[in-house]
């Protein structure tokens, strides 16, 4: 979902796939992916799907719901969606669709599960329009390769595995999904397992627990008596940083508070879903160069008033992409900064990198350095690249680093907020 927030198989493994003018187009080999495994493209098999989305080993967490579809073509189908926030039934027959919800804000992290599970690959047409080029040669059982598209505002990673290249991964700013245990549905390659990092320590999946085809039709799920009116629907934009802004009612300027430690200059993102009443509802994680700031940008923008969003004349909920420079000063208590030694010893859980194969850039015995913060619980709270190592190196070091886990730092017998730096070391030449 978000920036170096989520570091998906595209990372863990060699990019067999590289930008190349003279090759085939990208969009090409997504779009036959998803003719291997998305299983709502016209002509597809009717279907009965349940799926349980749930946040990875916490069972109390509100980031949890379910999802039950019957499904017989594009323009008719059923879909029941319950989580403890927002629930919704959304049928659609012709071009008359029927939507009942309890709740007033569709969450996005709930909304891109849905996504991934039913479509999920919804910028294909961006893709192709991009028209990147990429060399392909056929992958091998277990092998993955992927390639980036830089775009306007952000990077895109597309990933793709085994002989048939289905998509593992997608990562956007603001989606991104991890594909794995594909299946056999009729012809198709599905995956039932679906998993984002959209923050560090949290860890949601969506898994489907029940895909059967229909065998008879109960035509009643599919009848629409009255159609629901625009107005009463909820439908998500996703706009610019530009057009967000403009929907500002309150202040947008930014109180960097001093940090513990760190860098007092530099970048940082959030990527934000407000209601139809204009209010910022989530602001999740889009990377930054201080690992403190991250969470006081996050704060900062979840207190921002919105005009009412409102696209053709009806109100919408709107996501976005923000981006800023902060500026900040080290306060005159700084946060305990720890070495790599120091960091491992309250680890209870340690992962190493799985860095990719390939040419040598990064020779054996390469470090690579990445600023953490723990809280007083023990959390990990952010990671940054404060050493400024190449995307290809520090997003395996942070997807090792989302699964670690630590004992909270004491001073003085009592717990404390901390940094620390982590190193690990190439173990082969990558790319």
């Amino acid at each position: 979902m978000r920036l170096a927030a989520t570091c998906l198989a595209c990372f863990l493994a060699a990019p067999l796939f590289a930008n190349d003018g003279n090759g085939i187009l990208l969009a090409d080999i997504a779009e036959h992916a998803m003719q291997q495994s998305q299983i709502t493209l016209p002509g597809g098999k009717p279907f009965h799907l349940k799926a349980t989305i749930a946040e990875t080993g916490s069972p109390d967490s509100d980031y949890k719901a379910t999802v039950e579809e019957y499904w017989v073509s594009p323009t008719k189908w059923r879909r029941i969606i319950s989580s403890p926030d927002f629930s919704q039934t959304l049928v659609t027959t012709g071009e008359s669709v029927f939507e009942q919800d309890t709740g007033d804000y569709y969450p996005v992290w709930l909304n891109h599960f849905i996504t991934a599970i039913f479509d999920p690959l919804p910028m294909l047409e961006q893709v192709r329009q991009a028209g990147v080029r990429t060399s392909k040669r056929q992958l091998a059982a277990g092998e993955t390769g992927c390639t980036n598209l830089p775009m306007r505002v952000d990077r895109w990673v597309l990933c793709f595995t085994g002989e048939k290249a289905l998509l593992s991964s997608v990562f956007t700013k603001g989606y991104a999904a991890e594909f794995k245990d594909f299946k056999a549905f009729g012809d198709k390659q599905v995956p039932r397992l679906i998993e984002d990092t959209p923050e560090p320590g949290t860890t949601i999946d969506a898994r489907i627990s029940e895909l059967t085809g229909l065998k008879q039709l109960d035509e009643t799920l599919f009848v629409v008596e009255h159609s629901t009116q625009p107005k009463d629907r909820i439908k998500s934009v996703h706009v610019d940083q530009d057009a967000f802004m403009k929907l500002a009612m309150t202040s947008t300027e930014i109180a960097w508070p001093p940090q513990g430690g760190g860098p007092t200059t530099g970048g940082c993102a959030v990527y934000v879903g407000a209601d139809r009443a204009g209010n910022v509802r989530e602001s999740w994680p889009a990377g930054c160069d201080s690992t403190g700031i991250q969470d006081a940008l996050r704060e900062a923008v979840k207190t921002w008033k919105l005009r009412p969003p409102v696209s053709n004349g009806v109100p919408v909920q709107v996501e976005a992409l923000l981006g800023f420079t902060f500026h900040t000063t080290v306060h005159d208590n700084p946060l305990p900064l720890l070495t790599d030694a120091e960091i491992r010893q309250l680890a209870t859980n340690t992962v190493e990198p799985k860095f990719p194969k390939g040419q040598q850039v990064a020779p054996a015995g390469t470090e690579v350095t990445v600023q953490i913060s723990v809280d007083e619980t023990g959390k990990l709270t952010g990671v940054a690249n404060t050493r400024k190592v190449p995307d290809a190196l520090f997003l395996p070091a942070y997807a090792a680093l989302t699964e670690w886990h630590f004992r909270p730092y004491m001073k003085d017998q009592k717990p404390q907020y901390i940094h620390a730096d982590v190193t690990f070391h190439v173990p082969e030449a990558v790319k």
